[in-house]
Formats: C-alpha cells, sequence, structure tokens
C-alpha cells in the first residue's frame, strides 16, 4: 500500500499521554519558585491536550522549590533532601491544579503518600478511574521513595496507567548530539533509539528511566514547552521534538 508523504510525517496519535513536567519549567526564565503567567499558560496548553479527547496525566518535578543536589552538597542529609523535594512536587501538583480549574477542566491530585485533608494517595484503579473520568490526573511525591527520580516516576506512572507514551517538556525542542548552547554545530536528532540513549549517555532522562521505558516499550517525546501547541501536535501524532523508541 503507497504510503502519502503527509502519513510519513505523523506518528500514532495518542489516546492516552503522560506529561512529564519539570518544577523548573513552572518557575518561569529564572526556574525558580512558580511563575503565575507560565503556570497559567501550560494549564491552558495541558487543558487543550485533554479537550481534544486525549486522556492525560501529569508527574510533575519539584527542582523549583528544593533541589536536592544543592541541598546534599550544602552538607544535608540525601534521604532527607529527597523527602523534601517530595513534598514539593506536591506544592507544585496543587498549584498546577489549581491553574487547570481556572481553565475550566476537571482534575484531580494523587500524591504517592496521602496527606490527609490535602490530597489523596495514589493507586492505579484511582488513577485510571479519573482519567476514563476525564480527569486530568496530577501525580505528585516521585515514586514515593528517595533515590529515585521524578523521570523514573513518570515512567513508572505511565505504565500502570497505560499510557501510550510520555511527553517530557523542556526548554528546548528535541534531543541534542551536543549542548546546543555550547556548541553551534549541535543537531536535533528527530529519531533515536533506547540503545543509543544508554550507549551514548545522552541527557534526556536518568539511565533507569530510560532501561524502564525500554523493558516496557514505551515511547519518549521530548520536546519545547513554550512551542505553540506543541502538546496538543504530539497527542495528534505530529512530529514534534524527539521521539525515542525501540529501534529506527
Amino acid at each position: 500500500m503507497d504510503v502519502s508523504p503527509e502519513q510519513t510525517q505523523r506518528w500514532q496519535p495518542l489516546s492516552r499521554m503522560l506529561l512529564k513536567l519539570s518544577g523548573e519549567a513552572l518557575g518561569g526564565p529564572t526556574g525558580v519558585g512558580i511563575d503565575a503567567t507560565v503556570l497559567q499558560r501550560t494549564a491552558v496548553a495541558v487543558a487543550a491536550v485533554a479537550q481534544s479527547g486525549t486522556d492525560v496525566a501529569v508527574v510533575v518535578g519539584g527542582g523549583n522549590l528544593v533541589r536536592g543536589a544543592e541541598l546534599e552538597a550544602a552538607g544535608l542529609d540525601r534521604i532527607t533532601g529527597d523527602h523534601m523535594g517530595m513534598l514539593a512536587t506536591v506544592m507544585n501538583a496543587l498549584a498546577f491544579r489549581d491553574a487547570l480549574v481556572r481553565a475550566d477542566v476537571a482534575s484531580r491530585v494523587l500524591a504517592a503518600h496521602a496527606i490527609p485533608s490535602i490530597v489523596p494517595g495514589y493507586s492505579i484503579e484511582a488513577a485510571r478511574a479519573s482519567l476514563a473520568a476525564g480527569e486530568i490526573v496530577v501525580l505528585a511525591g516521585g515514586t514515593g521513595n528517595p533515590l529515585f527520580t521524578t523521570d523514573t516516576a513518570a515512567c513508572l506512572r505511565a505504565i500502570e496507567v497505560g499510557a501510550h507514551a510520555v511527553v517530557k517538556a523542556t526548554k528546548v525542542d528535541g534531543v541534542y548530539s551536543a549542548d546546543p548552547e555550547e556548541d553551534r554545530r549541535a543537531q536535533r536528532l528527530p529519531e533515536l533509539s533506547y540503545r543509543e540513549v544508554l550507549d551514548r549517555r545522552l541527557r534526556v532522562m536518568d539511565l533507569t528511566a530510560i532501561t524502564l521505558c525500554e523493558e516496557h516499550g514505551l515511547p519518549v517525546v521530548v520536546c519545547d514547552l513554550a512551542e505553540p501547541d506543541a502538546l496538543t501536535r504530539v497527542a495528534r501524532g505530529d512530529k514534534v521534538g524527539t521521539r525515542i523508541h525501540a529501534g529506527r
């Protein structure tokens, strides 16, 4: 069967996606704190994806409020720092839920560990039920364990809720052969295999996260959060950013 040029420019549309949103992204230009304009703009973009018919789960980081590496360098115990980071993700999740409500979409926060009177605990059943009901589910607290990044949490939760891809929204429009800010010859790589990411140790996600995706055949799309309609385009199958998958 002949394939049209338009078809070759598209991936399979996503009926369910998990968005990995870094805390730094919510911090705006400085990456620190919560930038109200960026928060609302991001919520509107995510709401548009949900309103187009794609189920959306969101895993938020906490680096805009707590930076574990800096705390550890200052002498704080690593486990304590990670626990503080988990609480920071809950704060970001609550802010993001509020922004989603103002964008007129139903949403729910679930945390790896329940905080009575503030946020209920995560379970696979609760997350899947909310997604099936058309709610955007914001997942906080990482995996619930120290020493694991929110990238790993995103991949784990994506597998648990049956997402068809992890979409990592960043400040760059994909994965490059080198740091584009340091090397002008760096080229964007439209497609990569898991093996290429692991073998070349490309700084896309931590190695645990990529290995988990490889084992479960879960694609990862890296795109620029600030690019207009980037998330909606990814959801409908447009070739946006860099796609990491089983083979090329």
